[in-house]
């Protein structure tokens, strides 16, 4: 009943299941991500499941749950994407916005989400604080700092690019 029985069934039982359910699958990515959480959900209830007959059945039944659910939501991902229009063609991307994506994933995410709700969404302060339920001096307070964080960041780079320093 200790981790590392649960350690030994694991290493004992994941290649045969990972195999199983990519022959129902046939995405190994897929496969693997359904038998990891199987055996997540595995892990936690491993005290009574180790008493089991077969703990690997129970592994295997939730693993194919898992793995339906997913082929589930798949199929309605690919109903929904029918029904749309094709897209316009997305223009490539700028230097200048690749230089500014480069920058916007090194902030912190509070940063990051005010700044694209204020400046791409085109919200106002207060419509903002109301979404993330934060007072409105946090949003201030985010946008100002991640303003100051973006300018030096791409100062930076922009340095870089001419060679000036």
């Amino acid at each position: 009943m200790a981790s590392d029985d649960f350690e030994a069934f694991y290493v004992a039982h994941y290649g045969r299941l990972v195999g199983q359910l990519l022959t129902m699958l046939g995405d190994l990515a897929e496969a693997e991500d359904a038998v990891q959480e199987a055996f997540v959900r595995a892990s936690v209830r491993w005290r009574w499941l180790c008493a089991y007959d077969a703990p690997d059945a129970w592994v295997r039944k939730v693993a194919f749950n898992l793995a339906r659910s997913s082929l589930r939501r798949a199929r309605s991902r690919l109903r929904a994407t029918a029904r749309l229009t094709a897209p316009s063609a997305v223009p490539a991307a700028s230097a200048e916005l690749l230089d500014v994506l480069a920058a916007m994933r090194r902030l912190p995410l509070r940063q990051r989400e005010v700044l694209v709700l204020h400046y791409v969404v085109g919200l106002s302060v207060e419509e903002i604080a109301r979404q993330l339920t934060v007072p409105a001096g946090t949003v201030k307070s985010r946008l100002a700092r991640g303003r100051a964080a973006l300018v030096r960041r791409l100062g930076a780079a922009e340095e870089e690019v001419t060679g000036r320093a």
